[in-house]
């Protein structure tokens, strides 16, 4: 028995199914080890070569998603074939066509994980009949978590998309979303709506834990990217909590649930691969306000109170940038 191709079969076979269950199953370990480098690689290529190409970055969701697929089943199917070559007589040839070969061995093992049994060749007697049983449950395996990651991540995609389209619905400038919910006396229109956004905003949170390849999934336009949405989303929320006077605020819980959900979502994105910018982005501007007749607190004073949130404003400027965005008011004064 060749210990070396055993072992190596057994290590690669283990890191598989590590990564794979990892990755697919445990919802708070975000993705394996190795997902995690092929993602991490893969996006950072797309984006270089992609630089003036949004259409490429575009694609980096479902390049990622495949190359991780492919990544499982090559391990998979090495590590099979390096423990059947481990021993030399552990296949026989029913054909009877000569010595088993690598390629002999190759075949038997794709065939094996995924279960077609097509008998030309077959594992001898004892251990390797075994063997060759968990060959074919590891198959089924990966089949099963597979189709259900696959379809997970799917949902996860619609609904992120979804969460963008709704808060772009408020408005694409964090104070044109202030104006249009001001009724010339209260925001109290904003409350359902703004309730509706942090539900959404704690389910994308809760995916992008359980799927961090959500994060790679670019879309060419602004207005369905939920980085840039959550952005102008969270700068009118500051905008709300400390340029307008306490006593014409919206819904106090209502505000203060929505930024604590950012805030989760900030926190998960940062554990992941997001760090904060080295400068804060331009703050909201309270001048439109103004003249819509809105009650506004003094420059001095939101000044004051955005050295507060410095880090805050700092992470979503660094998650803006690390999906090849501009921070929204800067990409509005270039058009």
């Amino acid at each position: 028995m060749n210990v070396v191709y055993l072992a190596l079969g057994a290590v690669l076979l283990a890191g598989t199914v590590v990564d794979l269950l990892w990755t697919t199953l445990w919802v708070e370990g975000g993705a394996g080890p190795l997902t995690s480098r092929v993602m991490a690689w893969t996006w950072r290529t797309l984006r270089r070569l992609g630089s003036e190409n949004p259409w490429l970055r575009s694609l980096s969701g479902v390049v990622i998603f495949v190359l991780s697929l492919a990544m499982w089943i090559l391990l998979l199917w090495s590590g099979w074939t390096l423990l059947f070559a481990s021993a030399e007589r552990a296949l026989v040839d029913t054909l009877h066509r000569g010595p088993v070969s690598w390629a002999d061995r190759f075949y038997f093992t794709g065939y094996t994980i995924f279960t077609l049994g097509i008998g030309d060749f077959v594992p001898r007697t004892g251990r390797w009949q075994f063997v060759t049983t968990l060959a074919t449950a590891s198959g089924l395996l990966f089949i099963t978590l597979s189709v259900t990651y696959t379809l997970s991540v799917l949902d996860a995609v619609t609904q992120k998309r979804a969460f963008a389209n709704n808060v772009n619905g408020l408005g694409t400038r964090s104070e044109a979303i202030v104006r249009r919910s001001w009724n010339g006396e209260t925001f109290r229109a904003l409350d359902h709506p703004l309730d509706t956004i942090a539900t959404q905003l704690n389910t994308l949170t809760a995916n992008h834990k359980a799927y961090p390849i959500l994060h790679y999934f670019h879309s060419t336009q602004a207005a369905r990217a939920p980085v840039v949405e959550i952005a102008i989303l969270d700068e009118a929320l500051t905008l709300y909590r400390f340029g307008i006077p306490s006593e014409d605020r919206p819904n106090e819980i209502v505000l203060r649930t929505a930024r604590a959900s950012v805030q989760r979502y900030l926190e998960t994105l940062h554990e992941a691969f997001i760090d904060p910018a080295d400068r804060t982005p331009p703050a909201p501007a309270l001048t439109p306000l103004r003249e819509a007749g809105i009650p506004t607190v003094s420059d001095d004073e939101f000044a004051e109170s955005l050295r507060d949130v410095r880090d805050r404003r700092r992470t979503l400027l660094g998650l803006v940038e690390s999906d090849a965005r501009r921070w929204p008011s800067e990409a509005a004064e270039s058009e």
